[in-house]
């Protein structure tokens, strides 16, 4: 379990929007000073997934709105900056980057505008071309909304504006929180060849062998975030033709910044998937087999602490507005950000992408080297240390040159 303390407060969250509130129950977990409830209720069903997207609220458990404040919780332009992203007005157009969520997010194209809107970020509208929302089979007949995956989408589409602010976003919507829904949209934000296909959530790895051909991108990469509850290992990041994206505590430190492992990230060894060739030690001497002889995740990180956490423009029971978001629901989409950010430069994004620039230029990325997400026996599945761990796993992003 992650080192952090669990208060028993509980709050209520609204499972759809229009319709009368029902009682989820979600324990006020605490992260240094800062108090955050998980959006999606879990653990997941067999066959289903959940969110990690970490709201982060008062005590109660009642979302901190308003205005964004420096210094409590990231900007794009903070984000940027931290993981070595430039942005300019000059900067080329983007490719296509693909989020695929449940439900359906009524208020997404006008909630993102605020967002990039205040963020200085060029518009990313429907009438430009730039933004586009469908159904899990190319349409509009848009599924039931839902309040936690709402502010899942959120965040995911405001991460990926403020890491690639010149890429054309697609949303596409599942019909639920089940595998052959969710990996029903994959496929189909696959057919529109985008450079990433981001997927924050997870589930068991028990009968998931039945949705992993779903996670492959012809035109790129696959990213999905490795859980919010600790060492433990979440399908579809543990897919081996997936970017596991793990997470971090990400704090300013005088002119630069600095990263831990955070205990709420997801790791381990697959009990299901084989090793993937990317993770040869041969090849990228990066996994060693005494760790793990399957699939390892994750593969590289991003800020998830809800104590360090991202501004978003979102919904919430009382309308839309500024929230702040943490877990590893975070890094998924703006690893996505980066492939694409990335895909500017000239390069292809591909999984192995990030061990090929470790084994050549460990500087291409931050190697995050303390903190821990649990107990696993002083093994680097669950401990930070210099090169490949599992909360972390090869480090962050210092540009998009890994990518």
């Amino acid at each position: 379990m992650p080192a952090r303390a669990v208060l028993a407060v509980f709050f209520a969250a609204a499972v759809t929007f229009g319709a009368p509130s029902v009682a989820s129950a979600q324990a006020v977990q605490r992260s240094g000073a800062t108090f955050h409830v998980p959006v999606c209720p879990g653990p997941a069903a067999a066959g289903t997934a959940r969110c990690h997207a970490h709201l982060v609220t008062d005590s109660r458990g009642s979302p901190l709105k308003g205005p964004p404040v420096a210094g409590v919780s990231y900007t794009a332009s903070q984000l940027r900056n931290a993981y070595g992203v430039v942005y300019s007005s000059t900067t080329p157009q983007g490719p296509l980057i693909a989020v695929v969520d449940a439900y359906d997010y009524p208020t997404a194209e006008s909630d993102l505008k605020a967002y990039r809107s205040k963020m200085g970020l060029p518009s990313c509208t429907s009438s430009t071309g730039c933004f586009t929302k469908m159904d899990q089979t190319g349409g509009s007949n848009y599924p039931k909304s839902n309040l936690g995956w709402s502010q899942e989408a959120a965040l995911d589409l405001d991460m990926v504006s403020a890491m690639c602010p010149t890429c054309r976003i697609l949303l596409v919507e599942a019909n639920s929180a089940n595998f052959v829904d969710l990996a029903t949209a994959v496929q189909m934000a696959g057919a529109y060849g985008p450079a990433a296909i981001s997927n924050s959530y997870g589930g068991g790895e028990t009968g998931s062998a039945t949705y992993a051909p779903a996670y492959v991108n012809p035109t790129g990469v696959v990213t999905a975030s490795t859980g919010d509850n600790g060492y433990g290992v979440s399908f579809p990041a543990s897919a081996p033709t997936v970017v596991g994206v793990g997470g971090t505590s990400l704090k300013q430190a005088g002119g630069g910044w600095s990263e831990t492992a955070w205990a709420g990230a997801g790791s381990g060894c697959s009990s299901v998937y084989a090793r993937p060739s990317f993770q040869n030690p041969a090849v990228s001497n990066a996994v060693s087999s005494s760790t793990c002889s399957k699939r390892a995740v994750a593969d590289v990180s991003a800020v998830a602490d809800p104590n360090t956490g991202v501004q978003v423009y979102g919904p919430s029971r009382t309308g839309s507005g500024w929230l702040v978001f943490g877990g590893t629901s975070v890094g998924a989409p703006l690893i996505a950000g980066v492939f694409g950010a990335g895909a500017i430069e000239g390069v292809t994004p591909d999984v192995g992408n990030p061990y090929s620039a470790w084994g050549s230029d460990p500087t291409a990325l931050n190697d995050v080297t303390s903190g821990s997400n649990g107990s696993c026996g002083g093994t680097a599945l669950c401990t930070a240390k210099s090169g490949w761990d599992g909360p972390t796993g090869l480090g962050s992003p210092n540009g998009p040159g890994a990518f």
